[in-house]
């Protein structure tokens, strides 16, 4: 099997080695740095697949995204949207001001169940 060339310059090649070496990085971050560590040497990727674990995809995209952006773009996760929220800010401030005022006839406090309860109507009304 034929496999593109790939040569580390020496800052990344610094770079890749501290993240390999230290414990501060997720482990598939770690990954992808001993990957381009190990292309950069000539190790062939089978011996690379076998030796990590990993399949041949996720040794492919490692090399594809080093030579489109660089260490950044291999090595670490692009951030990511997440979940949209489901209230707004406005809504926040009102269920806090709600907690804060005093709790229902009887109650030393509020209860989650009755925090739900007196907050929906609020909702509902706008």
């Amino acid at each position: 099997m034929r496999q593109t060339e790939l040569h580390l310059t020496d800052e990344d090649r610094a770079a890749v080695d501290e993240i390999r070496r230290k414990g501060r990085h997720h482990a598939r971050e770690v990954n992808r740095a001993h990957v381009l560590h190990s292309l950069d040497r000539g190790v062939p990727e089978a011996q690379i697949m076998a030796v990590l674990g990993l399949g041949r995809t996720a040794v492919w995209r490692t090399r594809l995204a080093y030579l489109q952006g660089g260490i950044d773009l291999a090595v670490f996760d692009l951030a990511r949207p997440g979940r949209p929220r489901q209230y707004g800010t406005d809504d926040e401030a009102r269920v806090m001001a709600l907690a804060c005022s005093a709790p229902p006839a009887g109650q030393k406090r509020w209860t989650l169940a009755q925090l739900e309860c007196a907050a929906r109507p609020a909702a509902l009304r706008r």
